[in-house]
């Protein structure tokens, strides 16, 4: 069955091996780059960029030696309110948000795929590395380059209309087949850091969005330490720059409350938590599960995977996911995403909203063996 499929062309090698993946399996391809800022300069440039002017050439180029069409979408008013804005104000609100994940959920498989569903498009296709198996989202072959967690905020809906042509095989195997492919983006080094922040200072971006608001530092019991220009540029288990001199032993940020604008800061053991709470959990590999379910969690992208019991409740806000860890995390942010695993499947995911140590912390491993909780 031939499909019309859209190729989402970052510019990187991966998605110029997916597009020339989907269009040698027969299908009516035609690639896509994405404009996400009204000022590309102001975006990261050459090796280390994304979504900028040069990726735009090269996947233009890749389009080229693949045989299909090529267009340039602006998405730049989308991603400033979904992604920058978002971005801002998390921060403000004391949390740490990924943006990559907020992209992939707002832009390019919400704004996107209804944008190619109303144009008579199948499928968007797109080169991350995970596997789609029956429908279900699961783990690429290449645990260094998986990036299942990333996408653990898709709906059902959305996955429907994906496709992930690479995650059936590692990078070093799709850069040797761009080579072969004669794709000039073969040898192209993969984007770091966050792209619409142009010198990497994420700090000086978040103050000249926010402003300077000086505001305490301190210890557990509420002892003053030091002062900051800002909470919003703090995250939970941050170690360096707290400006607390001589301080005797490492301290870590602990909590951040924006309405204070208090930043609380401790010893490492006291990042230790083994209770999370999730807010707006969507699941799009398993019906809700509202019984305690032994589970994996991931707590953020290429983190520890941890095993835990999990289930939606019912709150005043709205259903709301709980996860209980067998043994105890560190530096778990509000912000993040927690995604739930059954082995290499996706089940679902939520955004952490808090997190909380139990009494019996040190023995949850035995605790939660010994009760009695179902399986997946």
């Amino acid at each position: 069955m031939t499909l019309r499929v859209l190729a989402a062309m970052s510019g990187g090698v991966d998605s110029a091996v997916a597009a020339a993946r989907v269009a040698e399996a027969g299908h009516d391809v035609t690639g896509v780059h994405l404009a996400l800022s009204k000022n590309p300069q102001s975006y990261r440039t050459g090796a280390r960029g994304c979504c900028t002017v040069e990726d735009s050439h090269d996947a233009r180029r890749a389009a080229d030696v693949i045989g299909i069409p090529y267009y340039v979408w602006d998405m730049s008013e989308e991603f400033d309110r979904e992604v920058v804005q978002d971005f801002v104000a998390e921060y403000e609100a004391g949390n740490t948000p990924n943006p990559c994940l907020r992209c992939n959920e707002k832009i390019k498989f919400e704004a996107v795929l209804d944008r190619a569903v109303a144009l008579g498009f199948d499928a968007v296709a797109t080169g991350h590395h995970v596997r789609k198996v029956d429908g279900r989202l699961v783990r690429s072959v290449d645990e260094g380059k998986d990036q299942s967690y990333v996408l653990g905020v898709l709906t059902a809906e959305q996955l429907e209309h994906a496709m992930f042509p690479l995650g059936d095989c590692t990078k070093e195997e799709v850069r040797a087949e761009a080579d072969r492919r004669g794709l000039s983006v073969a040898d192209k080094p993969d984007s770091h850091d966050i792209c619409f922040i142009a010198d990497g200072d994420t700090k000086g971006f978040l103050n000249d969005r926010i402003g300077a608001r000086p505001g305490p530092i301190q210890d557990e019991d509420g002892k003053v330490l030091g002062t900051h220009d800002g909470s919003h540029t703090f995250t939970v288990g941050q170690r360096k720059g707290l400006g607390l001199g001589g301080a005797p032993d490492p301290r870590y940020v602990l909590s951040i409350e924006p309405v204070e604008n208090t930043v609380t800061v401790g010893p490492r053991e006291s990042l230790r938590v083994d209770e999370i709470t999730g807010v707006r959990p969507v699941w799009s590999g398993s019906a809700p599960l509202v019984e305690p379910t032994e589970c994996h969690v991931q707590l953020r992208a290429h983190g520890e995977v941890y095993p835990a019991r999990v289930w939606q409740s019912e709150s005043e806000e709205g259903p709301e996911l709980l996860v209980r860890l067998a043994e105890p995390a560190k530096g778990v942010a509000p912000g993040q995403a927690v995604v739930v695993y059954d082995g290499d499947t996706v089940l679902g995911s939520a955004t952490i909203s808090g997190t909380a140590r139990s009494e019996g912390a040190e023995a949850a491993g035995g605790a939660v063996a010994a009760e009695a909780v179902r399986s997946v």
